[in-house]
């Protein structure tokens, strides 16, 4: 009976079948990092987008992944320094699962294109074996799955790239109860990306992919890229944002730093863990000083987010109402000390300087130096501007009423 059973069973189709991996995107490597000044700091922010792969591959262990799928953007550009690839295939080389990749938008594919050319490829070849580029808009049955890629062949596409998966020529039916998987790059309907690049803006919206049209119950999961945050979009849509953070944070349900454990599952809904990978962090802190009092709030307010750490942190720190001249300096030590400490210090700093009562008196009521109290006046009146020479006159005033303490 037992015997029977088992031919019977056999024949018949498995259900439920799913598969595990690793869904990543945006790694931009080789990222210049214009904004940070200092060029050991920017090295370091260069070389974190590197060392985030040891940590992919290392939660790829830990979570017993199948396979990882990069949706795009692995590099920062098409043209990439040599040692940006070596070191980049180095990384994916070691990492203990195949690796299966498409093109973005930053690192499109087509004739002529970084993976063609010989340094790449012989790289490729030498030290990342595992990677497997998929560049060709058609199925890729790993066995345990299905891949549908759908990579992007120039910068800007102007027509939905995952259309050929509408077609009435794919044979689904081929592939069993194998999970089908979608990996694609750009924008999904009703939620472009708001912190598109620069050079993207102007015109219509590119590379641009219709989730309604891709029937619920045709495929698993859609592996998408281009958003820097990993984000919901879909029932069985998401991105997963760059795994280490690339930009400070847009607020919101903006959440980068992550990839995504997913487990697919044919018929079924995915179930999606983000995992953080991130070490960096990007902070923003807004305040408004009321009075002399706010800098230690202040102060604390950064210590929370930075804590004693140094050269692990970018912050932009935006400051706005009226400090004192004796607080006016407080701030600037404590910022100084802030842009040693930091990688980077993002700084809008639209303070008034409003001296004290006592701070006044000090400037401007000395009968033997008269002046002393003319040249605040004027100092004062030029102050309050947002200019170079408001500038020059706030940092005069404070040097005067420093001189003024001392004698």
């Amino acid at each position: 009976m037992r015997y029977n059973l088992h031919n019977r069973l056999r024949g018949l189709p498995l259900r439920n079948m799913s598969t595990r991996f690793l869904h990543t995107a945006d790694w931009q490597l080789g990222k210049p990092f214009a904004g940070i000044e200092e060029d050991d700091k920017r090295v370091l922010v260069q070389q974190e987008r590197i060392n985030v792969l040891n940590r992919i591959g290392q939660a790829a262990r830990d979570q017993k992944a199948e396979f990882i799928l990069a949706a795009g953007d692995l590099f920062d550009s098409p043209t990439p320094k040599r040692a940006t690839v070596s070191a980049v295939c180095s990384a994916v080389g070691a990492m203990p699962v195949p690796v299966y990749a498409i093109s973005g938008n930053h690192d499109h594919a087509g004739p002529g294109s970084l993976w063609e050319q010989e340094f790449f490829v012989h790289e490729w070849q030498q030290l990342a074996p595992n990677l497997h580029l998929l560049l060709k808009p058609e199925p890729v049955d790993l066995g345990q799955a299905v891949i549908f890629p759908c990579p992007l062949l120039r910068r800007h596409e102007s027509t939905d790239p995952t259309a050929w998966l509408r077609s009435p020529k794919l044979d689904l039916a081929r592939y069993g109860d194998k999970p089908r998987v979608v990996l694609a790059h750009g924008s999904v309907q009703g939620f472009a990306a708001p912190e598109a690049d620069d050079e993207d803006a102007g015109g219509g919206l590119p590379n641009q992919i219709d989730l309604d049209r891709l029937p619920g119950e045709t495929f698993d999961y859609i592996a998408l890229g281009d958003w820097h945050g990993a984000k919901e979009v879909g029932p069985k849509a998401w991105y997963p944002g760059t795994p280490e953070l690339d930009r400070f944070p847009k607020g919101g349900d903006h959440a980068p730093g992550k990839v995504l454990v997913v487990t697919a599952r044919r018929g079924g809904l995915p179930d999606v863990q983000p995992l953080a990978t991130a070490r960096f962090g990007w902070h923003e802190v807004d305040f408004q000083f009321a009075d002399d009092s706010g800098l230690a709030q202040l102060e604390e307010r950064v210590v929370a987010l930075i804590g004693g750490r140094a050269s692990q942190d970018l912050l932009r720190l935006r400051l706005s109402g009226v400090l004192g001249i004796e607080a006016t300096t407080r701030l600037e030590r404590t910022l100084d000390a802030w842009k040693a400490r930091l990688l980077r210090i993002k700084l809008s700093n639209g303070t008034i300087l409003a001296p004290s009562q006592s701070e006044m008196e000090a400037l401007q009521n000395r009968p033997d130096d008269p002046l002393i109290s003319r040249v605040s006046v004027k100092l004062l009146a030029v102050a309050h501007g947002g200019d170079e020479e408001a500038a020059i006159a706030r940092i005069a005033l404070r040097e005067l009423y420093a001189s003024c303490q001392i004698h």
